[in-house]
């Protein structure tokens, strides 16, 4: 055997272990796509149905599918005006938080901070204040994670010189 013809074959015999596991992923899904073929043909065998049925319980017929055609795609730029405005649509779910009022947010764990809570009970600025005293080992016991509203005095953290030297005595400590 020469040493082309051994050389071609270990590239083969590499590249044939290299190409096995996507093979076998191939494989799978092609078994996975008969199962959708599937699917999709009891779906279709539903539809009329579906159609039949689905304005009893609100659901619009047709399953979405043959609904208005897609508008068409236009370049980069300002959309095209248009003579109506856009309709305001009053059904579905309306996005951001509810009123706490409704049982939406709640004020900052903060007292007299006043503003929404958005994680862990705090607003987002008293968070990420939350998350840097975590991250420098000086979280006080009292800043617990989903504290009742306007329950947690503030801290006053020091700045400068005054802050490195906090740092480095709450390092020695934990270390």
């Amino acid at each position: 055997m020469s040493v082309d013809k051994a050389f071609r074959e270990m590239v083969r015999n590499e590249i044939e272990a290299q190409l096995k596991p996507l093979r076998e992923l191939v494989s799978r899904l092609e078994a996975g796509t008969s199962d959708l073929d599937r699917l999709r043909n009891v779906a279709e065998q539903l539809a009329p149905l579906a159609g039949a049925v689905g304005p009893l319980f609100g659901v619009s017929g047709g399953g979405g599918r043959a609904a208005a055609p897609a508008p068409a795609r236009r370049g980069p730029g300002r959309p095209a005006r248009s003579a109506a405005p856009a309709p305001v649509s009053t059904g579905g779910k309306k996005r951001g938080r509810k009123p706490a009022a409704e049982g939406g947010a709640r004020d900052c764990a903060i007292i007299g901070c006043g503003k929404p809570s958005r994680t862990k009970g705090y607003c987002a600025a008293h968070y990420q204040k939350l998350r840097m005293l975590e991250k420098t080992n000086r979280r006080p016991s009292a800043w617990v994670d989903y504290a009742e509203p306007n329950s947690v005095e503030d801290i006053k953290l020091p700045r400068g010189r005054a802050a490195a030297k906090a740092l480095a005595e709450a390092q020695k400590n934990a270390g």
